[in-house]
Order: structure tokens, then C-alpha cells, then sequence
């Protein structure tokens, strides 16, 4: 067994409850680049290294085989379930029948309940998996308020029922925001959001923070092997920045390690996929912290550069992937 992290020496973030989270998970998405398999023998290989939470998704097509690895876990002892905070997410044909698509996951992920469970997209429009990203279902249509209130309700029935601890919001737009969050009984208690240091959604996440709303940043180096269809030529490679290489070069370290520096001194849950830099993501988090000035200079690589765009759920009459992201302020409809 390699080198081992205590988690306890891993800091930790507090939810608006009272409860507390630890600040790194690892992800789960395999870009299209990495078999099931491989992804489990990352998260097991992560669970032996210290890390003690897990972002999952059904649309992943991969719990099946995570969950072999945390029934191992639990079987040989390393780990109980109550030490992992696992995470997973309703995908977009389900946002109707929420609750038998929790009890999937968490019969595939071996695990009894789930300790968060996501809206993976705000809306129901559903694409074939590794589609290309021209493809549109004619069936997508724009956010609708009732429709994600009806998901959002079956999802406070989960925390009622115990099948999940906490409930989960992710690509979310502030306008959505505002006209979801005074409709809810039971106050989402985090938000996952795309956010690296090329990409930092400021206005988003402060708005989240004010709220008591927890942001989760995926893609937190950047995501250099996101799928093929995923990259633009206008994309931003956040760690190839000079700014990222000064860093790094200053504190001998690669310029990822300095992205998860950034997120944990932000105030995020970062949770980069990785199949072998565990022990150097988790360590990350608990030494050779980035000065204020680093932190400042950092702050300054904003260059509105969204990896994850969305084609693919835009719906008839929609003019192009800006759409589904509000950016005037504004919930986009027909």
C-alpha cells in the first residue's frame, strides 16, 4: 500500500446545517478517455490514499463498478460508510422518477444512502451518451421553473425518506436561482458548478456563498483531457498560463497543484479526477499554502473561459450555448 494521508489532517468545509464535508473529493467523469474499470481502480486506489469523498453520477456509467469498490472497502475494513460522504446525481431522462433513480444508484454503489444527491442539469433534456455535440433532441426545452420544482420536491422526499442526507443544485445560473431558491422547503446545501482559475464564476459563487450555499468546483485544473468534443480552439489552457507556471515553478510543484491550492483557499470543494495523484492532491490541502499575493495574482487569470457549454441541451429556437447560461441576466426562453 502507498503512502497514506490521515483524513483527519484534511481540512474540512461546514454546511449551513452544521455538518462537515471534507474540502477535496475526487470525480468520478471519466471524459470518455478512461474504461469503468480504470475508474474504479482510481477510486479505490484514492479511498487506500486518505480521500474520503466521492462525486458520483448515474450518467457516468460507472456506479456498478464503484460500488464493487466500496463493498470492498467496507468488507475489509478500511473504511465504514459512515467515514465516506458520497455523492451522485439525477441525470436528465429521470427528473420524473427521482426517487427510483436514487435507489439505483445506491444499489449500484453498494452504499445504503447516499450523502448528497444532485440535479445534474437544471432542465430534463436528455441527450444520448458521447453524442456529438451538434446533436439536439427535439423533446429539450428551455428551464422551466415548475418542471425543476417538481424534480426539486421528489429530491426534499429523499432527505424525508433517508435515502439521501443532503440535496444537491448543479449548473445553475443566478436568474435560476432567484426564482427557485424562495419555492424550496428543504435549502439545497450545495452547489457544483464548473470553476478553474481561467473560469472562476465570481459573481456566481459569491452569490452562492451569500446564500449558505456550498460551491463544489468541477474541472478544477481545467480538465486538459476532457473529451474531444469538449474543445474549442478559442479554450484557455488554465495550467499553461505563465501566471500557473510562476507559481509553480516558486513552490517546486505541478501547476495542477496549484489550481487545488487555489480552490481550497477560495472556500470551494474542489474535486479533480485523477487515477494516481492522490497523495499529491490530498497534501495540496494541508501544506506549503499559496501566499495572499499568489492568491491575488491567480485571481487576475478570469477570462470567462466555460469548458463545459452545453450544446448538447439546447432546444428548437435556441440561438447558440449561451442561451442556457443566462448571461444577461435573464432565464432564456423561447
Amino acid at each position: 500500500m502507498g503512502e497514506f494521508i490521515n483524513p483527519a489532517d484534511v481540512p474540512k468545509v461546514k454546511f449551513y446545517t452544521g455538518d462537515e464535508a471534507p474540502c477535496i473529493g475526487t470525480g468520478t467523469f471519466g471524459s470518455d478517455r478512461f474504461t469503468a474499470d480504470q475508474i474504479a481502480e482510481a477510486v479505490d486506489g484514492a479511498i487506500k490514499s486518505g480521500y474520503r469523498m466521492f462525486d458520483c453520477a448515474a450518467c457516468y456509467g460507472n456506479e456498478p463498478e464503484i460500488g464493487k469498490v466500496f463493498k470492498n472497502a467496507f468488507d475489509e475494513g478500511i473504511v465504514e460508510r459512515k467515514d465516506l460522504f458520497i455523492m451522485t446525481k439525477v441525470w436528465n431522462d429521470m427528473h420524473e422518477h427521482v426517487e427510483e433513480a436514487c435507489k439505483k444508484s445506491i444499489a449500484d454503489l453498494q452504499c445504503d444512502y447516499v450523502d448528497m444527491y444532485y440535479i445534474h442539469w437544471p432542465f430534463p433534456n436528455y441527450h444520448a451518451p458521447k453524442c456529438d455535440v451538434e446533436s439536439r433532441n427535439p423533446d429539450s426545452k428551455p428551464f422551466s421553473v415548475e418542471e425543476f420544482m417538481n424534480t426539486y420536491r421528489q429530491c426534499e422526499k429523499l432527505v424525508e425518506d433517508g435515502l439521501t442526507r443532503f440535496i444537491g443544485i448543479s449548473n445553475m445560473t443566478i436568474p435560476k436561482l432567484e426564482a427557485v431558491l424562495p419555492l424550496m422547503k428543504i435549502k439545497p446545501v450545495a452547489c457544483e458548478l464548473e470553476i478553474h482559475p481561467c473560469f472562476q464564476q465570481q459573481e456566481l459563487y459569491d452569490y452562492l456563498v451569500a446564500h449558505d450555499i456550498q460551491p463544489v468546483g468541477y474541472m478544477p485544473i481545467g480538465s486538459p483531457m476532457r473529451p474531444e468534443r469538449d474543445m474549442c480552439p478559442e479554450d484557455v489552457a488554465d495550467l499553461q498560463t505563465p501566471v500557473m507556471q510562476e507559481i509553480a515553478k516558486a513552490h517546486n510543484c505541478h501547476p495542477a497543484i496549484i489550481a487545488l491550492k487555489w480552490a481550497r483557499q477560495r472556500g470551494e470543494i474542489a474535486i479533480p479526477f485523477s487515477l494516481h495523484n492522490y497523495v499529491s492532491n490530498l497534501k495540496a490541502m494541508t501544506e506549503d499554502p499559496l501566499t495572499e499575493e499568489e492568491m491575488a495574482k491567480i485571481a487576475t487569470l478570469e477570462k470567462g473561459n466555460r469548458l463545459v457549454k452545453g450544446q448538447v441541451f439546447l432546444w428548437h429556437g435556441a440561438k447558440d450555448w449561451h442561451d442556457l447560461w443566462d448571461e444577461d441576466g435573464e432565464i432564456v426562453t423561447l
